[in-house]
């Protein structure tokens, strides 16, 4: 029995792609009935709260075909490698999609970004000391990565942006509100 109370008897992969994979568990409930539960097998991602001397955040607007929409976002991506150390992977999406490197890494959110279908953990960075990358730096970008955009907004006009209902990608949007507070109040320091 696990430490939840909740044992999985046994496991289906239904769907193995380049992101997820689609698994059905099918899971003993404390009172030792069973049940099959569907859910997304993530290997997590990162996002990165990058911040200014002037208090102004890094976004990007990227499509995200799901949705339909080009969305305001924070820079992010996915942990690309089984064990991959998510500060390095917070440095090379920082690089990659706002062409900035940072000289101060904290860590500033863990959370579990669907966790009715999905195990995906997306650890939140603030990133602060930010200048441009090397002039050598090359990156080259593919499919909806090619017309990404970053943007420095002042950070106080990015919480409104939340507030207005314009950023509306739910870890960015958490992501702005947590550096706010950090800032302000100084918490989870």
């Amino acid at each position: 029995m696990t430490s939840s109370g909740y044992d999985v008897r046994q496991t289906k992969e239904r769907f193995h792609g380049a992101v997820f994979s689609l698994v059905t568990d099918e899971v003993v409930m404390p009172d030792g009935s069973s049940a099959e539960r569907d859910y997304i097998r993530h290997g997590g991602a990162v996002a990165i709260v990058a911040l200014d001397d002037q208090e102004q955040i890094m976004l990007v607007r990227q499509y995200r075909h799901a949705v339909r929409e080009v969305l305001w976002e924070l820079p992010a991506g996915l942990l690309d490698v089984p064990g991959e150390d998510p500060i390095a992977a917070a440095a090379r999406e920082l690089a990659e999609e706002a062409g900035v490197t940072a000289g101060r890494w904290e860590p500033l959110l863990a959370i579990y970004t669907t966790p009715g279908y999905s195990n995906e953990q997306l650890r939140l960075y603030l990133a602060r000391d930010l200048t441009p990358v090397d002039a050598e730096f090359a990156f080259h970008r593919q499919f909806e990565e090619v017309d990404l955009t970053a943007h420095r907004i002042p950070l106080v006009d990015a919480v409104d942006m939340v507030y207005r209902g314009e950023i509306t990608n739910g870890p960015s949007a958490l992501g702005v509100l947590a550096a706010w507070d950090r800032l302000r109040t100084g918490s989870g320091t």
